[in-house]
Protein backbone atom coordinates (compact mmCIF):
# COMPACT_ATOMS: atom_id res chain seq x y z
CA UNK A 1 0.00 0.00 0.00
CA UNK A 2 1.17 3.28 -1.09
CA UNK A 3 2.08 6.26 1.49
CA UNK A 4 -0.83 8.32 -0.22
CA UNK A 5 -3.64 5.17 0.29
CA UNK A 6 -2.34 4.96 3.62
CA UNK A 7 -2.86 8.33 4.55
CA UNK A 8 -6.54 8.56 3.15
CA UNK A 9 -7.32 5.15 5.02
CA UNK A 10 -6.37 6.53 7.98
CA UNK A 11 -8.27 9.66 7.56
CA UNK A 12 -11.32 7.92 7.02
CA UNK A 13 -10.70 5.37 10.25
CA UNK A 14 -10.40 8.65 12.59
CA UNK A 15 -13.69 10.40 10.91
CA UNK A 16 -15.59 7.45 12.37
CA UNK A 17 -13.74 7.40 15.79
CA UNK A 18 -14.15 11.18 15.62
CA UNK A 19 -17.89 10.65 15.33
CA UNK A 20 -18.33 8.02 17.78
CA UNK A 21 -16.34 9.74 20.24
CA UNK A 22 -18.30 13.02 20.10
CA UNK A 23 -22.02 10.53 20.18
CA UNK A 24 -20.12 9.39 23.75
CA UNK A 25 -19.08 12.95 24.97
CA UNK A 26 -22.51 13.69 24.12
CA UNK A 27 -23.89 10.85 26.29
CA UNK A 28 -21.55 11.75 28.66
CA UNK A 29 -22.66 15.00 29.00
CA UNK A 30 -26.49 14.26 29.15
CA UNK A 31 -25.46 11.56 32.08
CA UNK A 32 -23.99 14.36 33.97
CA UNK A 33 -20.30 12.36 34.11
CA UNK A 34 -18.13 14.20 31.25
CA UNK A 35 -14.69 14.00 32.38
CA UNK A 36 -11.77 16.24 31.08
CA UNK A 37 -10.16 12.82 29.25
CA UNK A 38 -13.18 12.92 26.73
CA UNK A 39 -12.70 16.25 25.82
CA UNK A 40 -8.99 15.20 25.11
CA UNK A 41 -9.84 12.19 23.37
CA UNK A 42 -12.05 14.33 20.87
CA UNK A 43 -9.56 16.70 20.45
CA UNK A 44 -6.70 14.12 19.63
CA UNK A 45 -8.72 12.61 16.76
CA UNK A 46 -9.93 16.18 15.39
CA UNK A 47 -5.88 17.24 15.59
CA UNK A 48 -4.73 13.82 13.51
CA UNK A 49 -7.85 14.33 10.98
CA UNK A 50 -6.86 17.54 10.33
CA UNK A 51 -3.21 16.84 9.95
CA UNK A 52 -4.07 13.77 7.73
CA UNK A 53 -6.56 16.72 5.63
CA UNK A 54 -4.64 18.88 5.07
CA UNK A 55 -2.27 16.25 3.07
CA UNK A 56 -4.96 15.04 1.04
CA UNK A 57 -5.66 18.46 0.68
CA UNK A 58 -2.46 19.84 -0.97
CA UNK A 59 -1.20 16.20 -2.33
CA UNK A 60 -3.68 16.85 -5.88
CA UNK A 61 -1.73 20.31 -6.15
CA UNK A 62 1.47 19.07 -5.29
CA UNK A 63 1.35 16.39 -8.07
CA UNK A 64 0.68 18.17 -10.71
CA UNK A 65 3.55 20.98 -9.64
CA UNK A 66 5.89 17.95 -9.74
CA UNK A 67 4.52 16.77 -13.04
CA UNK A 68 4.63 19.90 -14.97
CA UNK A 69 8.73 20.05 -13.44
CA UNK A 70 9.56 16.81 -14.96
CA UNK A 71 11.63 16.55 -18.49
CA UNK A 72 9.71 14.35 -21.37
Amino acid sequence: MNWSRWVRQLHRWLSIFFTLVVIFNGVAVLKHRYTNWMGLLAVAALALMFFTGIYLFVLPYVTKWQSGRRPD
